[in-house]
């Protein structure tokens, strides 16, 4: 009994002393959060993916060139690719009409435009073509490098339209031959042609470029949203709706350089270096060789990847020079530029946001590309231009094809001045490449960036000493 009445003071004591000590002894302290799981990592941001041509406009891109032999087809798409060096190869042909033979591949030899370019040179109805149209042709490049085999295709289904109107068949002057279309296993966005038509030259010494309207030779077009470009026609060529041809071209030194050949049933270009060996022997084609497995492997996916056959052309950045890509992605895939940043790069190079640059005199533009003419007045020196036209005065240092600079001294550093005497520093820095990096980048704008020093010299020389008010000519055609 005695124990009992203890064990239940004790447990009194105890219910007492828990009562005492107040509800925080049950209760969590308020102020002591439980600890918290870690946000999760964010995940890292998706890489760009490359713009898609649509089929029509695809058709639209490849109807000036589709019923080309297909050796031409294939040194035009590739060359496509490197536009700035086209309106080089282009200019410097204009140029230099007296070379042939040996002395034509010496020249050649020396310069360091992409072998597709250089294989064009003894076709100046196409380079021309090329030139006068660089829009199209930066296009046409710009799908060649994200959907050769779409691309491809499509050639192959406006030759299919072009024989169904009648205006594609075997004549003197090229064969058309016809073979079942094998099954393909690559994903396209279009369907895929249900046969293989291949054009050769009839004589495998002279090559017949044809000349059609392309609006025309398909039959009736049926993307009215998507025309094809307006034809360029050689000099003297009345235009008709038929095919026709130009003068044959006896291929020769520069025809040494044409490497491609048409792969239709695997959807790309075969490029191999000792094709044509015997119509230029001096060519270095261990070094291309070994400069074409390079530029493969530093592919992502290297060698294996997308596009990367055996001997496939793979797209060489190291000849893009100043011509931005279409898209980020492919800018971040080439280690380019891409049209956005181009732009504004140049907008920043200009001055246009800078105060102060109402007046005065431009300084130079150093890397620009392929320039027109030298400009005159203060006789802005361009270093490392592409093929200035000739003119009296100061030369242009490294100049691809200089002819001479304009009148005035050389002026190798870009300090333009502000308005009424004033100065403002230009930041000649932001990646200013060439005549390719304008808005948009488009080919008018190269072509207007050329065609300011032709204009530039038209201007009185005694202007080039002249600075008041902002009114000094600009070397070079520079921009006012």
């Amino acid at each position: 009994m005695k124990q009992t009445v203890e064990s239940m003071r004790n447990v009194v004591l105890c219910a007492g002393l828990l009562m005492a000590s107040g509800p925080s002894t049950f209760a969590q302290d308020p102020t002591k959060q439980a600890p918290t799981a870690a946000a999760p990592a964010a995940a890292p941001a998706a890489a760009p993916t490359a713009a898609q041509f649509k089929p029509e406009e695809l058709e639209q891109v490849v109807a000036p060139i589709a019923l080309y032999p297909d050796s031409v087809v294939v040194q035009v798409l590739m060359a496509s690719t490197y536009p700035l060096e086209v309106v080089q190869a282009e200019r410097w042909a204009k140029q230099n009409t007296a070379l042939k033979g040996d002395a034509l591949a010496a020249a050649l030899n020396k310069q360091t435009w992409d072998p597709s370019v250089k294989s064009l040179i003894e076709f100046p109805q196409v380079l021309n073509m090329m030139s006068e149209k660089l829009d199209w042709t930066t296009k046409l490049g710009d799908a060649f490098i994200a959907q050769q085999a779409e691309v491809m295709n499509a050639v192959q289904k406006l030759r299919a339209k072009a024989q169904a109107s009648g205006n594609l068949k075997t004549t003197n002057e090229q064969k058309v031959i016809v073979e079942p279309a094998a099954p393909t296993t690559t994903v396209v966005v279009q369907q895929p042609a249900t046969q293989i038509i291949k054009i050769e030259p009839a004589s495998p010494t002279v090559v017949y470029v044809p000349v059609y309207n392309p609006t025309v030779v398909y039959g009736t077009w049926p993307y009215p949203a998507y025309p094809p470009p307006a034809p360029v026609y050689p000099p003297g060529y009345v235009a008709s709706n038929a095919l026709s041809f130009a003068a044959g071209v006896a291929v020769g030194a520069a025809w040494g350089h044409a490497w491609g050949e048409a792969n239709w049933h695997g959807g790309d270009v075969n490029v191999n270096v000792n094709r044509n060996t015997t119509l230029n022997q001096n060519i270095n084609r261990e070094s291309y060789q070994a400069n074409m497995q390079k530029t493969a492997a530093a592919r992502p996916g290297g060698a294996s990847g997308a596009q990367a056959g055996a001997n496939s052309f793979q797209h060489d950045p190291a000849h893009r020079g100043g011509a931005s890509y279409r898209d980020p992605a492919t800018a971040q895939k080439y280690g380019g530029a891409s049209s956005a940043n181009a732009a504004q790069a140049r907008e920043q190079y200009r001055g246009r946001t800078d105060a102060g640059t109402a007046g005065g005199t431009a300084g130079a533009r150093p890397n620009t590309g392929a320039t027109g003419g030298a400009g005159a007045g203060a006789g802005t020196a361009r270093p490392n231009t592409g093929t200035p036209s000739a003119g009296p005065g100061t030369a242009r240092p490294d100049a691809g094809q200089a002819g001479g600079g304009s009148a005035g001294a050389a002026r190798p550093s870009a300090q333009p001045s502000g308005g009424a005497g004033g100065s403002a520093a230009r930041n000649p820095s932001a990646s200013q490449s060439g005549a390719f990096d304008g808005a948009k980048s488009s080919g008018s704008a190269a072509k207007a960036e050329s065609s300011r020093g032709a204009s530039s010299r038209q201007a009185s020389p005694s202007a080039s000493s002249s600075g008041s008010k902002g009114s000094g000519s600009r070397g070079g055609g520079g921009r006012r």
